[in-house]
């Protein structure tokens, strides 16, 4: 099978949050089945200016993409020829060099992603490639099934999948953008309309074969209003084809085993546990915590914000602190919880460590040399951070929401079944609840928090399965 995979962003190119692993991860294990794969990504100024990547690209040619009244440049390069899956970029200095700031949140950026979401198709014509499957990520790919629809019939035999990673955001835009903008009639224009604007996230929904999100739970959750940000009653006439596949994450980079920002590398036997407790005490260290080994250190590595559910951890954070734990926080966000994990960190020093800044190596570290891993989320569509967790031995507390429900099932202490701690209301002292009962099956029972540890370890959260199901869509077999 063909496979034309595009997104805004997949690693190891451009990567701002799980889209990027997604970007990267999904068309690989795509290609390990033996489906020709190819990625198309805009060629940021960020990508042009890291010699180490660009050192890999060759300039293929160019071509003209129409965007209603406009006629743009589009320069094409190609990562190495014959590499499944193959990374192909879109260049376009006017749309997508725009310094050292971030990738999104300029004020042209639905003009941004019209070009590439078309150039997309026109790029796809002068590779001389044209797919089985066309598969677009969130609203700045959701433009691309309806420009293949409405312009180029040619391609009617190419079945389009779009992928919801995260509802929140759709493209609004504002009704001019039909005409001006996209270029289409009022007959397409209503289509893409919603309320008084145009969405381009419905569009895609509309125009697209088959519609999938990032876990079965969240393809329940989005049907609801409380969820699915005022977009429930469009997904619920289009049901018929809304599929929910967890994501996965790459087994071999996330690897405690072979994992080089670790201190000691170990695995999910007995005897290579142990060696997660060096990596303990060197986070203790690293970050200034006192070196006590049977503390347990609850770990956060999240975006500060309260949809993370940083607003609970706020409410409870000195009863948390008063259970003994350690408590360590890595990441950016909102200025009033950036300020209030610093400021406890300062009333609780040597068992509370507030690290506001991005680091992957860090994170890594942290996943080992925690126990405990909070993740409070409002809402999740899938998340990551938790099966990375477990894959290195760290214990989730979860609020059953979205891919943190499927990922995670409650442990049950009566025949040691389930993965992690959780939670249903979104409150704070269930929330503390949650990580009482979890310390304290640290404390009481180790034998049986260690069997948990290994037995997380060993779980597969690889695209293996899920693949399988994306490999369904395709060929219209769910």
């Amino acid at each position: 099978m063909k496979i034309l995979f595009t997104a805004s962003e997949a690693a190891p190119y451009i990567k701002t949050g799980g889209l990027g692993d997604v970007g990267q991860a999904l068309p690989s294990a795509l290609a390990a089945l033996g489906h020709e794969v190819k990625i198309v990504l805009p060629l940021y100024g960020k990508i042009k200016e890291n010699e180490k990547l660009m050192s890999g690209l060759t300039y293929y040619g160019q071509t003209r993409t129409p965007l209603s009244w406009r006629n743009q440049y589009t320069g094409i390069f190609r990562e190495g020829e014959g590499k499944n899956p193959e990374y192909i970029f879109v260049d376009n200095e006017y749309y997508f060099r725009r310094g050292d700031g971030p990738i999104y949140g300029h004020g042209d950026d639905g003009e941004r992603y019209a070009f590439f979401s078309r150039a997309v198709i026109e790029t796809m014509i002068s590779i001389g490639f044209t797919p089985d499957v066309l598969h677009c990520n969130d609203w700045q790919t959701a433009l691309t099934p309806v420009f293949l629809r409405k312009f180029y019939p040619k391609f009617n035999k190419v079945r389009t999948v779009f992928t919801i990673h995260n509802i929140e955001y759709q493209g609004k835009m504002p009704s001019s953008f039909a005409s001006d903008v996209v270029g289409v009639d009022s007959d397409t224009a209503a289509l893409l309309t919603y309320g008084d604007c145009i969405n381009l996230m419905k569009g895609a929904i509309v125009f697209s074969d088959a519609v999938t999100t990032v876990s079965e739970s969240y393809a329940g959750e989005i049907l609801t209003e409380y969820y699915s940000h005022g977009l429930s009653p469009i997904l619920r006439e289009n049901s018929h084809k809304l599929f929910g596949i967890v994501n996965g994450i790459d087994m071999d980079v996330f690897n405690p085993q072979t994992d080089k920002a670790l201190y000691a590398n170990y695995g999910p036997t007995v005897e290579a546990v142990k060696d997660k407790q060096k990596d303990k005490l060197f986070l203790q260290e690293t970050l200034g915590l006192r070196p006590e080994k049977d503390t347990p250190i609850v770990a956060m590595i999240t975006r500060l914000v309260s949809h993370k559910g940083m607003d609970l951890v706020a409410c409870v954070i000195n009863e948390i602190m008063a259970l003994g734990v350690q408590v360590v926080i890595l990441g950016t966000g909102e200025y009033a919880y950036e300020n209030i994990m610093r400021m406890t960190a300062e009333k609780y020093p040597g068992r509370m460590a507030a690290e506001i800044r991005f680091d992957p190596k860090l994170a890594n570290a942290i996943y080992a040399g925690a126990d405990i891993f909070l993740m409070p989320s409002q809402s999740e569509p899938c998340g990551l951070s938790q099966m990375v967790a477990m894959r290195y031995g760290t214990i989730p507390i979860v609020r059953e929401t979205g891919g943190l429900r499927d990922t995670v099932p409650a442990y049950d202490p009566t025949d040691g079944s389930g993965r992690g701690f959780t939670f249903v209301d979104y409150n704070a002292h269930e929330m503390l609840r949650a990580v009482e009962r979890c310390v304290d099956f640290y404390r009481n029972d180790k034998k049986g928090f260690d069997r948990l540890v290994r037995k997380n370890m060993k779980t597969d959260f690889s695209w293996n399965v899920s693949v399988k199901k994306y490999l369904k869509v395709y060929r219209n077999k769910m």
